[in-house]
Protein backbone atom coordinates (compact mmCIF):
# COMPACT_ATOMS: atom_id res chain seq x y z
CA UNK A 1 0.00 0.00 0.00
CA UNK A 2 1.35 3.42 -0.93
CA UNK A 3 1.00 5.74 2.05
CA UNK A 4 0.11 9.42 1.70
CA UNK A 5 -0.84 10.25 5.29
CA UNK A 6 1.75 8.28 7.25
CA UNK A 7 5.37 7.24 6.89
CA UNK A 8 6.34 3.68 7.74
CA UNK A 9 9.80 2.11 7.86
CA UNK A 10 11.41 -0.88 9.55
CA UNK A 11 15.15 -0.98 10.21
CA UNK A 12 17.23 -2.77 12.80
CA UNK A 13 14.14 -4.29 14.38
CA UNK A 14 12.60 -0.84 14.91
CA UNK A 15 9.34 -0.01 13.12
CA UNK A 16 8.76 3.72 12.85
CA UNK A 17 5.24 4.91 12.08
CA UNK A 18 4.89 8.66 11.65
CA UNK A 19 1.60 10.51 11.34
CA UNK A 20 2.34 12.67 8.31
CA UNK A 21 -0.10 15.54 7.88
CA UNK A 22 2.06 18.27 9.45
CA UNK A 23 0.08 21.07 7.82
CA UNK A 24 -2.99 19.83 9.73
CA UNK A 25 -1.11 18.98 12.93
CA UNK A 26 -1.39 15.31 11.94
CA UNK A 27 -5.13 15.25 12.56
CA UNK A 28 -6.88 12.00 11.73
CA UNK A 29 -8.97 11.35 8.64
CA UNK A 30 -10.61 8.24 7.24
CA UNK A 31 -7.71 7.96 4.78
CA UNK A 32 -5.11 8.13 7.55
CA UNK A 33 -6.97 5.51 9.58
CA UNK A 34 -6.97 3.14 6.58
CA UNK A 35 -3.20 3.52 6.25
CA UNK A 36 -2.66 3.05 9.99
CA UNK A 37 -4.68 -0.15 9.89
CA UNK A 38 -2.59 -1.47 7.02
CA UNK A 39 0.75 -0.66 8.66
CA UNK A 40 -0.23 -2.08 12.06
CA UNK A 41 -1.68 -5.19 10.44
CA UNK A 42 1.60 -5.65 8.56
CA UNK A 43 3.45 -5.66 11.90
CA UNK A 44 0.95 -7.98 13.53
CA UNK A 45 0.93 -10.49 10.69
CA UNK A 46 4.64 -10.21 9.94
CA UNK A 47 4.00 -9.10 6.39
CA UNK A 48 6.97 -8.06 4.29
CA UNK A 49 9.65 -5.98 5.99
CA UNK A 50 7.41 -5.61 9.04
CA UNK A 51 8.21 -9.22 9.97
CA UNK A 52 11.50 -7.96 11.40
CA UNK A 53 9.84 -5.46 13.78
CA UNK A 54 10.63 -5.91 17.47
CA UNK A 55 9.32 -2.51 18.64
CA UNK A 56 7.11 0.25 17.23
CA UNK A 57 7.80 3.97 17.57
CA UNK A 58 4.70 6.09 16.86
CA UNK A 59 5.37 9.78 16.25
CA UNK A 60 4.08 12.85 14.47
CA UNK A 61 5.69 14.88 11.69
CA UNK A 62 6.36 18.57 12.12
CA UNK A 63 5.57 20.57 15.24
CA UNK A 64 3.10 18.26 16.94
CA UNK A 65 2.05 14.67 17.59
CA UNK A 66 -1.62 14.95 16.63
CA UNK A 67 -4.45 17.43 17.07
CA UNK A 68 -6.99 14.59 17.06
CA UNK A 69 -9.84 14.17 14.62
CA UNK A 70 -9.84 16.41 11.55
CA UNK A 71 -13.24 18.09 11.84
CA UNK A 72 -13.01 19.01 8.16
CA UNK A 73 -12.87 15.38 7.04
CA UNK A 74 -15.79 14.13 4.98
CA UNK A 75 -16.90 11.75 7.73
CA UNK A 76 -17.47 14.73 10.04
CA UNK A 77 -19.44 16.90 7.62
CA UNK A 78 -23.12 17.80 7.87
CA UNK A 79 -24.86 16.22 4.88
CA UNK A 80 -28.28 17.30 3.69
CA UNK A 81 -28.92 18.91 7.04
CA UNK A 82 -28.06 15.73 8.97
CA UNK A 83 -25.37 15.73 11.63
CA UNK A 84 -22.60 13.13 11.25
CA UNK A 85 -22.72 9.89 13.23
CA UNK A 86 -19.62 10.46 15.36
CA UNK A 87 -20.26 7.24 17.26
CA UNK A 88 -19.86 5.35 14.00
CA UNK A 89 -16.52 7.07 13.42
CA UNK A 90 -15.37 5.99 16.88
CA UNK A 91 -16.49 2.38 16.31
CA UNK A 92 -15.09 2.19 12.79
CA UNK A 93 -11.77 3.97 13.24
CA UNK A 94 -10.67 4.79 16.77
CA UNK A 95 -11.77 1.67 18.61
CA UNK A 96 -9.89 -0.61 16.15
CA UNK A 97 -6.83 1.66 16.27
CA UNK A 98 -6.57 1.55 20.07
CA UNK A 99 -7.17 -2.20 20.15
CA UNK A 100 -4.53 -2.80 17.49
CA UNK A 101 -1.98 -0.86 19.54
CA UNK A 102 -2.97 -2.60 22.77
CA UNK A 103 -2.77 -6.05 21.18
CA UNK A 104 0.29 -5.54 18.99
CA UNK A 105 2.85 -8.34 19.08
CA UNK A 106 5.65 -5.86 19.84
CA UNK A 107 6.03 -3.16 22.51
CA UNK A 108 5.11 0.38 21.52
CA UNK A 109 6.58 3.82 22.21
CA UNK A 110 4.67 7.07 21.64
CA UNK A 111 7.17 9.82 20.83
CA UNK A 112 5.24 13.02 21.55
CA UNK A 113 7.13 15.98 20.14
CA UNK A 114 4.43 18.67 20.55
CA UNK A 115 0.72 18.99 21.14
CA UNK A 116 -1.25 15.76 21.60
CA UNK A 117 -4.89 16.78 21.70
CA UNK A 118 -8.20 14.94 21.78
CA UNK A 119 -7.94 11.56 20.12
CA UNK A 120 -4.27 12.31 19.50
CA UNK A 121 -3.63 12.30 23.26
CA UNK A 122 -5.58 9.07 23.72
CA UNK A 123 -3.72 7.33 20.88
CA UNK A 124 -0.43 8.26 22.54
CA UNK A 125 -1.69 6.88 25.87
CA UNK A 126 -2.61 3.62 24.14
CA UNK A 127 1.11 2.92 23.68
CA UNK A 128 3.20 1.07 26.27
CA UNK A 129 5.64 3.93 26.90
CA UNK A 130 4.91 7.61 26.30
CA UNK A 131 7.92 9.91 26.08
CA UNK A 132 7.43 13.62 25.40
CA UNK A 133 9.54 16.69 24.84
CA UNK A 134 9.52 19.32 27.54
CA UNK A 135 7.72 21.67 25.15
CA UNK A 136 4.95 19.12 24.46
CA UNK A 137 1.52 19.16 26.05
CA UNK A 138 -1.60 17.02 26.35
CA UNK A 139 -5.09 18.38 25.89
CA UNK A 140 -8.50 16.81 26.42
CA UNK A 141 -10.31 19.28 24.18
CA UNK A 142 -13.61 17.42 23.89
CA UNK A 143 -15.67 19.51 26.32
CA UNK A 144 -14.98 22.58 24.20
CA UNK A 145 -17.10 21.09 21.40
CA UNK A 146 -19.68 19.31 23.52
CA UNK A 147 -18.20 15.81 23.51
CA UNK A 148 -16.58 13.35 25.94
CA UNK A 149 -12.99 12.05 25.84
CA UNK A 150 -12.99 9.12 23.43
CA UNK A 151 -10.44 6.75 21.93
CA UNK A 152 -10.09 5.26 25.39
CA UNK A 153 -9.63 8.59 27.15
CA UNK A 154 -12.20 7.86 29.86
CA UNK A 155 -10.38 4.55 30.52
CA UNK A 156 -6.75 5.70 30.38
CA UNK A 157 -7.05 8.96 32.32
CA UNK A 158 -8.58 7.77 35.63
CA UNK A 159 -6.19 4.80 35.70
CA UNK A 160 -3.10 6.92 35.14
CA UNK A 161 -3.79 10.05 37.19
CA UNK A 162 -6.80 9.24 39.40
CA UNK A 163 -10.39 10.37 39.15
CA UNK A 164 -9.94 13.91 40.49
CA UNK A 165 -7.24 14.84 37.99
CA UNK A 166 -8.96 12.98 35.16
CA UNK A 167 -12.17 14.92 35.76
CA UNK A 168 -10.28 18.20 35.88
CA UNK A 169 -8.52 17.49 32.61
CA UNK A 170 -11.75 16.44 30.89
CA UNK A 171 -14.10 19.12 32.21
CA UNK A 172 -11.79 22.14 32.06
CA UNK A 173 -9.96 21.18 28.84
CA UNK A 174 -6.77 22.87 30.01
CA UNK A 175 -3.42 22.00 28.47
CA UNK A 176 -1.30 19.70 30.61
CA UNK A 177 2.42 20.41 30.10
CA UNK A 178 4.51 17.31 29.49
CA UNK A 179 6.62 17.91 32.58
CA UNK A 180 3.52 17.87 34.81
CA UNK A 181 2.14 14.87 32.86
CA UNK A 182 5.28 12.96 33.85
CA UNK A 183 5.02 14.13 37.47
CA UNK A 184 1.40 12.95 37.59
CA UNK A 185 2.25 9.57 36.09
CA UNK A 186 0.27 10.11 32.90
CA UNK A 187 3.39 9.45 30.80
CA UNK A 188 6.67 7.65 31.34
CA UNK A 189 9.15 10.44 30.73
CA UNK A 190 9.61 14.08 29.76
CA UNK A 191 12.96 15.02 28.21
CA UNK A 192 14.59 18.19 26.98
CA UNK A 193 13.72 18.91 23.35
CA UNK A 194 17.30 18.69 22.15
CA UNK A 195 17.77 15.26 23.78
CA UNK A 196 14.45 13.86 22.55
CA UNK A 197 15.52 12.13 19.33
CA UNK A 198 18.50 10.44 20.96
CA UNK A 199 16.36 9.29 23.90
CA UNK A 200 13.72 7.76 21.62
CA UNK A 201 16.42 6.02 19.59
CA UNK A 202 18.00 4.60 22.74
CA UNK A 203 14.70 3.31 24.13
CA UNK A 204 13.74 1.79 20.77
CA UNK A 205 17.12 0.07 20.46
CA UNK A 206 16.81 -1.29 24.01
CA UNK A 207 13.35 -2.74 23.40
CA UNK A 208 14.29 -4.06 19.96
CA UNK A 209 16.86 -6.36 21.57
CA UNK A 210 14.73 -7.34 24.58
CA UNK A 211 12.68 -10.55 24.96
CA UNK A 212 9.71 -9.34 22.90
CA UNK A 213 7.20 -11.98 23.93
CA UNK A 214 7.86 -11.34 27.62
CA UNK A 215 7.34 -7.60 27.15
CA UNK A 216 4.02 -8.12 25.39
CA UNK A 217 2.88 -10.66 27.99
CA UNK A 218 3.78 -8.07 30.67
CA UNK A 219 1.47 -5.55 28.99
CA UNK A 220 -1.30 -8.11 28.80
CA UNK A 221 -0.89 -9.13 32.43
CA UNK A 222 -0.89 -5.53 33.64
CA UNK A 223 -4.14 -4.75 31.85
CA UNK A 224 -5.76 -8.03 32.86
CA UNK A 225 -4.99 -7.28 36.49
CA UNK A 226 -7.27 -4.25 36.42
CA UNK A 227 -10.27 -6.55 36.23
CA UNK A 228 -9.02 -9.46 38.35
CA UNK A 229 -9.00 -10.30 42.01
CA UNK A 230 -5.56 -11.02 43.48
CA UNK A 231 -6.26 -14.74 43.35
CA UNK A 232 -7.31 -14.56 39.71
CA UNK A 233 -4.25 -12.51 38.83
CA UNK A 234 -1.88 -14.93 40.53
CA UNK A 235 -3.29 -17.73 38.38
CA UNK A 236 -3.09 -15.52 35.29
CA UNK A 237 0.56 -14.78 36.01
CA UNK A 238 1.22 -18.48 36.44
CA UNK A 239 -0.14 -19.28 32.97
CA UNK A 240 2.14 -16.71 31.37
CA UNK A 241 5.13 -17.82 33.43
CA UNK A 242 4.54 -21.40 32.31
CA UNK A 243 4.49 -20.33 28.66
CA UNK A 244 7.51 -18.04 28.93
CA UNK A 245 9.45 -20.60 30.96
CA UNK A 246 9.43 -22.84 27.90
CA UNK A 247 10.55 -20.08 25.52
CA UNK A 248 13.96 -19.84 23.81
CA UNK A 249 14.43 -16.32 25.19
CA UNK A 250 14.10 -17.57 28.78
CA UNK A 251 16.67 -20.28 28.11
CA UNK A 252 18.98 -17.69 26.59
CA UNK A 253 18.46 -15.28 29.50
CA UNK A 254 19.34 -17.92 32.08
CA UNK A 255 22.35 -19.11 30.09
CA UNK A 256 23.62 -15.54 29.70
CA UNK A 257 23.17 -14.90 33.42
CA UNK A 258 25.09 -18.05 34.35
CA UNK A 259 27.83 -17.31 31.83
CA UNK A 260 28.04 -13.63 32.88
CA UNK A 261 27.48 -12.31 29.36
CA UNK A 262 24.92 -10.13 27.58
CA UNK A 263 21.90 -12.12 26.37
CA UNK A 264 21.08 -12.36 22.67
CA UNK A 265 17.29 -12.44 22.62
CA UNK A 266 15.42 -13.32 19.43
CA UNK A 267 11.92 -12.40 20.52
CA UNK A 268 10.82 -16.04 20.58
Amino acid sequence: MNYENIQFTVEGGIARLTLNRPDKLNSFTDAMHAELRDALDAIQSGRGEAAAARVLVLSGAGRGFSAGQDLGDRAMQIKEGKMPDIGNTVERNYKPLVLRLQNLRVPTIAAVNGIAAGAGASVALACDLVVATKSASFLQAFSKIGLIPDTGGTWFLPQRVGMARAMGLALLADKLPAEKAAQWGLIWECVEDEAFAARIDALAAQLATAPTKALVRTRQAMHAGLGHTLEQQLSFEGSFMRELGWSPDYAEGVAAFMEKRAPQFTGE
